[in-house]
């Protein structure tokens, strides 16, 4: 994100996001096949290979983060930038759903089943939702890539007439290059709303963290199938989603005394982190929760922790080209992109301290 944020001057956009969804396409052909072909590679081999996956589409994270806000900075509304946060939140629906349309398209195993026979069974089945899984992300990215074609036709046509309509002017192009915009003559304009992305995501980064421990209040042996661990944490996954979906959705008010406070939505960001301990009182690792209700774990933790980061996060990033000349749009949807990811790595780090939590 930071390389490509230096190289402005010639970018191309709309190449930036094909060149990830292609990425993206072939790490996820790459993970589908290895469900199949790799299952007698030792431990350190599939480690490196997952690695390289995780690298490889990091990469393309950071090339459709930059390229996307980029090209929809460039048009000056703040809706194109909704739509996309908006996508993300239906990104982040989709994987814990597919999660657990994968296990529950497994069935349900006789506790009498011979152990031999259950472990292979169970093997095969393991390689089959995983294959679902990944099979999901690829056809999801091809479909992304194709349908994304004739926009870039069309943005393609649009910028050649004004190439030669408006070249050499003071729109911000000079003889087909853009003016180059520092990153620190932005954060000077938009030190509020950087700081509130930032700040946003680096405490979402701590729900994960939880998420992945805490366990229904139900015992598994009574329990429906629904709510086993197997399912249970993807469904705090995709309920968290859900509410960074509705969050969203939500920057779609108009609430002036919010999006023209930047001040204000940077110190909402803060007061976000206040909503951590609520996870304390769910059932973290099966040792009981202080508050025995699953509604009270999904409802009022999950879907409004999710909530408050999507409706914050939305509005900082579609409200800060009110704040920057028109000639800094794509540089600012470039600059915002970059100080969202930055929130996420840093808050993944900074999430490693809640790892022991239990």
């Amino acid at each position: 994100m930071l390389i490509l944020n230096h190289l402005q001057a010639t970018a191309s956009y709309p190449r930036r996001i094909i060149y990830a969804l292609i990425l993206n396409s072939i790490v996820f052909t790459l993970l589908c096949i290895s469900t199949s072909l790799f299952p007698n590679v030792s431990s350190p081999g599939y480690l490196a290979f997952t690695l390289i996956m995780v690298f490889s589409t990091s990469c393309a994270t950071g090339l459709i983060q930059n390229g996307a806000f980029a090209f929809a900075s460039s048009f000056g509304r703040g809706e194109y930038i909704r739509a996309i946060m908006t996508g993300q939140a239906v990104a982040g629906v989709l994987p814990s759903f597919a999660q657990i349309m994968s296990v529950l398209a497994i069935p349900v195993h006789d506790k009498w089943e011979d152990p031999s026979i259950l472990a292979d069974s169970l093997a095969n089945e393991a390689k089959t939702s995983a294959f679902i899984y990944f099979l999901t992300a690829t056809m999801i990215s091809l479909f992304t890539l194709f349908a994304f074609l004739p926009l870039v036709r069309k943005h393609n046509r649009i910028v050649k007439l004004k190439m030669m309509t408006e070249a050499e002017s003071d729109d911000g192009l000079e003889g087909g290059k853009r003016k180059t915009v520092s990153m620190w003559t932005l954060y000077k304009k938009l030190h509020f709303m950087a700081g509130t992305v930032f700040v946003c995501f680096a405490i979402t980064m701590f729900f994960p963290v939880f998420t992945q421990k805490i366990l229904s209040v139900v015992p598994e042996d009574r329990a429906p199938r629904l709510f086993q661990p197997t399912t249970f944490i993807p469904l705090g996954f995709l309920v968290w989603n859900l509410g960074d979906f509705g969050g969203r959705l939500l920057t779609i008010i108009p609430v002036p005394n919010i999006s023209s406070r930047p001040w204000l939505m940077f110190t909402l960001s803060l007061l976000r982190g206040a909503h951590l301990p609520l996870y304390l009182l769910c059932n973290i690792e099966g040792k009981g929760a202080k508050i025995k209700s699953d509604a009270f774990y999904l409802i009022v933790v999950q879907s409004f922790f999710g909530a408050t980061n999507g409706y914050l996060g939305s509005l900082a990033m579609s409200h800060a080209n009110d704040f920057v000349a028109e000639e800094e749009r794509e540089a600012t949807g470039g600059f915002m992109s970059m100080n969202l990811v930055a929130g996420l790595t840093f808050g993944s780090l900074l999430s490693f301290a809640a790892g022991s939590v239990s």
